[in-house]
């Protein structure tokens, strides 16, 4: 039975596929807040900001303090430019959606090089289409929920949490054929 895994592998996928899910769900929250100008915004947010933090605890594990807090720098600028942009284009600002966006695809690939330089079994450009989809499809799901057009909103956002699984697994199998993790 090739594809068997040990309680320690399955954990670790496990604990990808929560961060990645919270990920995608916490961003939704935000947009849906940011939108309906709801009042737990502040909170939304605030927990939002803690999904970086949290895959560096799993990215400490593996490869030291240094490069875990590299990755939260670059998860939490791809949130902090997420959150921006949500707010000019609900304001309207083509200009400024324009620029953030730019400034994210950016983002996106830096976090891509930045996987593909620490593990060997991460491409650079499966992580860029990976993250460029996520990116996409996020603006995407931002429109549809301005327009109140919650049907498609919804069926943008299941399309967003299959690719969000897609990325843990790809995490998951990187840190385990890397490390023999075992």
């Amino acid at each position: 039975m090739e594809n068997m895994y040990t309680a320690n592998q399955v954990c670790l996928m496990n604990d990808f596929r929560k961060l990645w899910e919270q990920h995608v769900y916490w961003t939704r929250f935000f947009i849906i807040s940011t939108a309906a100008d709801l009042g737990d915004l502040k909170y939304v947010t605030a927990r939002l900001l803690q999904n970086p933090g949290d895959f560096a605890k799993i990215f400490e594990r593996f490869y030291g303090e240094k490069t875990a807090e590299y990755f939260k720098k670059l998860f939490t600028e791809h949130l902090m430019i997420a959150g921006d942009l949500v707010n000019a284009a609900k304001n309207k600002e083509t200009e400024k959606v324009k620029i953030l966006g730019e400034k994210w695809y950016k983002n996106a690939e830096d976090i891509a090089c930045f996987l593909a330089e620490i593990n060997p079994f991460w491409s650079k450009e499966e992580w860029k289409k990976m993250m460029f989809c996520h990116l996409e499809m996020t603006e995407k799901e931002v429109v549809l929920r301005l327009m109140s057009k919650y049907p498609q909103d919804i069926m943008i956002f299941d399309e967003i949490e299959k690719e969000a699984l897609k990325m843990a697994d790809c995490m998951s199998r990187g840190i385990i054929s890397q490390f023999r993790y075992k």
